[in-house]
C-alpha cells in the first residue's frame, strides 16, 4: 500500500503555518494519540515552506536514540563535535552551526516524538526556540513523559500547543475516497470510520486487512465493505501494544466489556473488582457512559474489542456470557433492551433454550431494523421449537434481508399450523408480502382478494385488505386502493397496524394526487401511533417513508428531506442493514442534492443507493433513474443512458406506481443526449398519462419540465370547446389553485415569465426558489433571463450576470440545456480562468465572470498554488475559503 494522499486538516495546517510564518510566532507542537496523523500533519506542513525563506533541520526521536546525547540531532549535527567545550558551550556551538547553515534563511526545526527527546537534545530546542530568526514545531503523543525542557516551550508562552483531535467523519470520507481511488459507501466510511475513531493509521491498518482478504468491492463505481474484519497480524500486534501487559483482574474487566458492551456499571461491580475496573478506567481501556439514570461502560475504542474478542478462548468466551445473563436475569431485566441483551448472551454462549424469550429479542432487533441480528435470533427461536410464531417472524425478516425465497420456505413449513383465521391472516399476509415484493409476483394480489373472501373475522379481514389496498396501489389501481384503504379505516375491528397500513396508503395516494396537506397529516397520525404498531409490524416504517418521502419531493421541501436522512429510522437502517429502507432514504438525499446543484453529492448518493438496492427489485429501478438524473446534471449523457437502461431491466411492473419518476428520468437522458425534441414529445406523453391518473402533484413536476427545456408556451393537454389548447404555463397555474404548498405556485409564476419572455419575471422567480434552497431552477431561470437580457443588449445584463454567477457559484458541474444556452463553452472557460488567475484575480472574481462552480475555479487554481510563495498560497486560502460550499481539501 503507498503512500496516502494527504486529507483535511486545514485548520491545523493554517495554525501551523501562521505560528511558522507570523512575525510573533515562534513554532507550535501537536499533541495526540498514536496514528492520529501527527508526524504526517507537520510533514505536510514543513514540506510546502519554500527553501529559499526557511531552512529546515528535521528532528526524528526515538527510543534508540533517546539513550545518546545529541541522538535526535545526528541529522542536523555533524558527527565531529568540539572538543574541551562546556555543556553551555555544547548547546551555543550548535545553535551558531545552524545559524550558519541557515544563511540567513529563518530556521525551522522541526521535532517529531519530542517526548522521546535525550535531556541535551531537547534543552537544545528549547535554546532555539528563545533565538531571534527561528521557531520550532513538533509532536508529542498522548499519555507519554514530557522532558522538562520541551514542556517549558508552551508554559513559558514560546510556543503553541494544540491537541489533534480524531478526523471527522468527513474527513476520514475522503480519505477512503483518495486511497481506494474512488467514492465509498457512506455506510462503509460511517462503519470504517468508527472502527478506527478517525485514527488514520487504525484506519489504513483497517483497509490493508480488507483489501487483503477480498472485502472491499467496486459496484457501480462505488467501493463498498462486507463488514466482516479479519484482523491483520499488523493491527492485532497496534491493538496489543495499546492494550499492553494487563493483570489477570483488569483483563478480566476488558474482557467483560468486550462481550457485555454497553454493560451497567453496577453488574461489572457484581461479578469484577471494583480496582480493577478503576485500573482499567486510569488506563484509558474503558470508558463511562450515562444512559437515562444508569452508567454503562464501554471499550474506549471498537477495536479493543475485536481484538480482546478474537484473542479470548471459545470455553471462557461462552462462560462470560452466560455468567452475565445469569447475573442480569438476577437483577431483573429492568428495561426493555435487557431481554434483547440477555438473549444475545443466551445465543452466543449456547444456553438459549426459551422460544418464546427469543421471538421477542427477535421482535426488538427488528423493530430497531438490525436485521442480521433479529435473523439470527428468530432463526435460533424457530430451531428451539419456537413454531409459527417464530416462522413467521423469520420469514418476515428473510424479506427485508433480500432472502425471499427462503422466507417462502419458512412460511410453506408452517403452513399447516394456521388453525384459526387470525394466524391465517398473518400467514397469508406475510406470504404475500414476499410473493408480491420478494419475488415479484402480482398475482400475490389477487390471492389476497380471493383468500380474504373466506375470511369471517372482521380483524382478520381488515389484515388482508389492508395489504392489498397498498399492493393495488403500488400495481396503480388507484381507485380500488383508495375504496379498500378507507373500508379498513371504517372498520372498527381493525388492528392497529392494519388502520395504519391502511392510512399509509392514502397518504401516498394523496401525495400524488397533489393534496400535500392531507397527506401530512396522515403521516403524522401514523407517526403518533408508532408505539403501538412499530413491535407487530415494523415494516410498515416502508409504507411511512415511502409516503412522506413522495409528498416531501413533491413540494420541494428539502429541509423535510434532510430532517429524513437524520432521523433515528435513518441511523437504525443503516446500521442495521436494513436496505430497502436505508437505499429509499438515499434516493431521496440524492434527489435533494441534485435541485440544490451539487451534482458531486448527487451522484455519489445515487451510486451509493443503486449498490445498496442492487439485490433488490422493490427500489433498485428508482434508484437508477436517480443515477441517470445525476449523470444527465453532470453532462454525462453516456451513463445517463446506461443507468435508463438498468432502471428498465430493474424495475419491478409490482411498483408501477413509481413510473413519474422513471419517466421524467427518461426524459432527462433524452435531453443530455441532445435529443431535445424526443425529450420534449416523451414529456407531454408523460403529462397526459398523469393527468388521465389524477396525479397532479407529478403533474407540475413534469410540466416544469417542460418550461425548464423553453416549451412554456407550447399547449398541452386535450382540446377545449373552442378549439383551443392550454399552454404549459397555464395549465400549471390551474394546477397551482389544486396542488397544495409553496413550490407549485412558483412553477406556474416561473413558467408565465417564461412564456412572456419576461426576464424581470424570471429572476423575481430564481430569487424565490432560492428562498426555497432550489439553486438548479433558480439557476436556470436566471440564465433564460440572462439570455434575453444579452438579446435585447439591456443595460441590466450586467447585473444578471452576477446574479447568476452567484448561483452557479453555489453549484457543482451542472449542464442543463438552460444552463448551456448561456455559458461559455468548457475550452473557452478553461483559458479565461488560467488568464484571469495568472492576473492575480481571486476565486470569487473568476466564478462572478465566467458563471463557474466553486469546483471549477478551485481545479484550474491548485495548478498555479505549487508556483506561489507562502503569502500567495495564504491569499489562496482565504480567497477559496469565500466560496460557497468549497471543498476544504482542494484548498488543502
Amino acid at each position: 500500500m503507498g503512500r496516502w494522499r494527504f486529507v483535511g486538516r486545514r485548520a491545523e495546517l493554517e495554525r501551523l503555518h501562521k505560528a511558522v510564518t507570523g512575525t510573533l510566532g515562534r513554532g507550535i507542537f501537536f499533541t495526540g494519540n498514536a496514528g492520529i496523523g501527527k508526524s504526517r500533519l507537520l510533514r505536510e506542513g514543513v514540506d510546502s515552506l519554500p527553501a529559499e525563506a526557511y531552512a529546515v533541520g528535521w528532528i526524528a526521536a526515538s527510543a534508540t536514540t533517546a539513550a545518546m546525547p545529541f541522538g535526535g540531532m545526528v541529522q542536523v549535527l555533524p558527527v565531529e563535535q568540539p572538543q574541551g567545550l562546556s555543556p553551555a558551550g555544547v548547546l551555543r556551538w550548535a545553535v551558531d552551526l545552524l545559524q550558519q547553515q541557515a544563511a540567513g534563511r529563518r530556521i525551522v526545526l522541526t521535532v517529531d516524538d519530542a517526548h522521546l527527546l535525550d535531556p541535551p537534545t531537547a534543552a537544545l530546542v528549547h535554546l532555539v526556540a528563545r533565538t531571534e530568526n527561528a521557531c520550532v514545531v513538533g509532536t508529542l503523543r498522548n499519555g507519554e513523559q514530557i522532558p522538562l525542557p520541551i514542556r517549558a516551550l508552551w508554559t513559558d508562552d514560546l510556543v503553541e500547543h494544540a491537541e489533534l483531535s480524531p478526523l471527522a467523519p468527513a474527513e476520514t470520507a475522503r480519505l477512503l475516497t483518495a486511497i481506494l481511488g474512488g467514492p465509498v459507501d457512506g455506510r462503509t466510511a460511517d462503519r470504517l470510520g468508527e472502527l478506527s475513531a478517525g485514527n488514520p493509521l487504525l484506519l489504513r491498518e483497517l483497509v490493508h486487512a480488507a483489501q487483503g482478504t477480498g472485502e472491499f468491492t467496486e459496484r457501480y463505481g462505488l467501493w463498498n465493505w462486507t463488514g466482516r474484519l479479519e484482523l491483520a497480524p499488523s493491527l492485532t500486534d497496534l491493538i496489543d501494544i495499546r492494550i499492553g501487559q494487563l493483570s489477570h483482574g483488569v483483563r478480566s474487566v476488558v474482557e467483560l466489556v468486550a462481550f457485555g458492551e454497553p454493560l451497567g456499571l453496577r453488574l461489572l461491580n457484581m461479578v469484577a473488582e471494583e480496582t480493577d475496573v478503576e485500573a482499567a478506567e486510569e488506563r484509558g481501556l474503558i470508558t463511562m457512559v450515562h444512559s437515562d439514570r444508569r452508567l454503562n461502560v464501554r471499550l474506549a475504542h471498537p477495536l479493543y474489542g475485536e481484538v480482546v474478542r478474537r484473542q479470548c478462548p471459545v470455553s471462557r468466551t461462552r462462560r462470560l456470557q452466560a455468567h452475565l445473563a445469569d447475573l442480569l436475569e438476577g437483577v431483573g431485566k429492568r428495561r426493555r433492551e435487557d431481554l434483547l441483551q440477555v438473549a444475545v448472551w443466551r445465543l452466543d454462549s449456547g444456553t438459549a433454550q426459551d422460544p418464546a424469550m427469543l421471538i421477542a429479542a427477535a421482535g426488538q432487533a427488528f423493530a430497531r431494523y438490525d436485521v442480521p441480528l433479529a435473523t439470527r435470533l428468530a432463526r435460533a427461536a424457530l430451531d428451539t421449537g419456537g413454531g409459527f410464531e417464530a416462522a413467521e417472524l423469520l420469514a418476515s425478516i428473510l424479506m427485508f434481508a433480500d432472502r425471499p425465497a427462503e422466507a417462502l420456505g419458512v412460511l410453506d413449513a408452517v403452513a399447516t399450523d394456521t388453525c384459526d383465521e387470525e394466524r391465517l391472516s398473518r400467514w397469508l399476509t406475510v406470504r404475500g408480502m414476499v410473493s408480491y415484493w420478494g419475488l415479484s409476483q402480482p398475482d400475490a394480489v389477487e390471492e389476497i382478494a380471493r383468500r380474504g373472501t373466506e375470511l369471517t373475522d372482521l380483524a382478520a379481514q381488515a389484515r388482508l385488505r389492508a395489504f392489498e389496498a397498498i399492493m393495488r396501489l403500488h400495481r396503480l389501481e388507484a381507485p380500488t386502493a383508495l375504496r379498500l384503504a378507507q373500508g379498513v379505516l371504517d372498520r372498527p375491528a381493525a388492528s392497529v397496524a392494519a388502520r395504519e397500513l391502511a392510512r399509509c396508503t392514502i397518504a401516498h395516494l394523496q401525495a400524488v394526487q397533489g393534496r400535500l396537506c392531507r397527506s401530512a397529516a396522515a403521516v403524522d397520525l401514523v407517526q403518533l401511533k408508532a408505539a403501538d404498531w412499530r413491535a407487530g409490524a415494523p415494516y410498515l416504517r416502508l409504507a411511512v417513508e415511502l409516503a412522506r418521502g413522495t409528498r416531501l419531493a413533491l413540494s420541494g421541501d428539502l429541509a423535510g428531506i434532510d430532517a429524513l436522512g437524520a432521523d433515528e429510522f435513518a441511523d437504525l437502517a443503516d446500521r442495521g442493514d436494513f436496505r430497502l429502507g436505508s437505499g429509499y432514504l438515499t434516493i431521496l438525499r440524492a434527489y435533494a442534492a441534485r435541485l440544490r446543484g451539487r451534482s458531486d453529492t448527487a451522484m455519489q448518493a445515487a451510486l451509493s443507493a443503486c449498490a445498496i438496492l442492487a439485490t433488490s427489485r422493490v427500489y433498485a429501478g428508482l434508484a437508477q433513474a436517480e443515477r441517470a438524473q445525476a449523470a444527465a446534471l453532470r453532462g454525462d449523457a453516456r451513463q445517463a443512458v446506461a443507468a435508463m437502461a438498468e432502471a428498465d431491466n430493474s424495475h419491478s411492473p409490482n411498483m408501477a406506481v413509481l413510473y413519474p419518476w422513471l419517466e421524467q428520468a427518461r426524459a432527462t437522458t433524452l435531453a443530455a443526449g441532445g435529443d431535445l425534441s424526443g425529450a420534449v414529445a416523451h414529456l407531454h406523453e408523460l403529462v397526459a398519462r398523469l393527468r388521465a391518473d389524477g396525479f397532479a402533484g407529478h403533474e407540475t413536476l413534469a410540466l416544469h419540465d417542460l418550461v425548464r427545456l423553453g416549451e412554456a408556451a407550447a399547449p398541452t393537454g386535450p382540446t377545449c370547446s373552442d378549439g383551443s389548447r392550454r399552454t404549459v404555463a397555464q395549465r400549471l397555474t390551474e394546477l397551482s389553485e389544486k396542488v397544495d404548498g409553496e413550490l407549485s405556485p412558483l412553477l406556474a409564476r416561473h413558467a408565465r415569465a417564461a412564456a412572456d419572455g419576461s426576464p424581470e419575471q424570471l429572476l423575481h422567480a430564481a430569487d424565490s426558489f432560492m428562498t426555497l434552497g432550489l439553486v438548479l431552477p433558480a439557476a436556470e431561470a436566471a440564465a433564460v433571463a440572462v439570455r434575453l437580457l444579452r438579446k435585447h443588449r439591456s443595460p441590466a445584463l450586467t447585473a444578471a450576470n452576477e446574479r447568476l454567477a452567484v448561483l452557479l457559484g453555489c453549484c457543482d458541474i451542472v449542464h442543463t440545456p438552460a444552463l448551456r444556452a448561456v455559458a461559455p463553452t468548457l475550452t473557452e472557460r478553461e483559458r479565461q480562468v488560467a488568464r484571469l488567475a495568472a492576473d492575480g484575480e481571486t476565486s470569487r472574481t473568476i466564478a462572478q465572470l465566467l458563471f463557474l462552480s466553486a469546483r471549477t475555479v478551485e481545479n484550474h487554481l491548485q495548478r498555479i498554488y505549487s508556483k506561489l510563495g507562502v503569502t500567495g498560497r495564504a491569499e489562496l486560502r482565504a480567497a477559496l475559503r469565500t466560496i460557497p460550499g468549497h471543498d476544504d481539501a482542494a484548498a488543502t
